[in-house]
């Protein structure tokens, strides 16, 4: 049975990464900083590094986009004192803009993230990321949800999720 300690530092271990999702949707960078430790080390099929070379790469990259979203599913998540091990099965959609390669699309993949998370001063945070690609497709976008009718998504603490 589950100590009432261990089901604390699960739920605060979700929410480090339920932020970290937030944080990618919204572009909050600053947000990203509040789910690594500073010496973080995030392992990734297109990067491999440190935290302010992460959010560097992420904003650039995120910026590409005319909006993100990650929903995560499944979940498994093993602590152990001060240490922890999860795993976040998440899939993150990117809605592209039409360009010189195609109409508006979405890039649809399924990712893992495996994370190695350490309490330190009473703060849990990942202490190192990899994201396995499981899988990816890329999907026209039908009229009925073109970029003008998405409403009120903004990309920034703009957006009603804030308010």
């Amino acid at each position: 049975m589950k100590t009432l300690e261990t089901l604390l530092a699960e739920s605060t271990i979700k929410d480090v990464h339920m932020r970290y999702c937030r944080a990618a949707d919204r572009t909050d960078f600053e947000l990203f900083r509040t789910c690594f430790h500073a010496d973080a080390v995030l392992i990734f099929s297109f990067f491999s590094g440190g935290v302010d070379e992460f959010i560097g790469m992420a904003k650039q990259g995120l910026g590409g986009y005319e909006l993100t979203t990650h929903f995560t599913g499944n979940h498994l998540i093993t602590v152990d004192g001060d240490t922890a091990q999860a795993e976040f099965y998440t899939m993150a959609t990117q809605r592209i803009a039409a360009d010189d390669k195609g109409p508006e699309r979405d890039y649809v993949a399924s990712v893992r993230y495996i994370d190695q998370l350490e309490c330190r001063e009473g703060d849990w945070r990942i202490a190192r990321r990899q994201c396995v690609l499981d899988w990816a497709r890329t999907d026209p976008v039908p009229e009925y949800c073109e970029g003008s009718k998405t409403g009120q998504a903004r990309r920034d603490r703009s957006d009603p999720s804030y308010l």
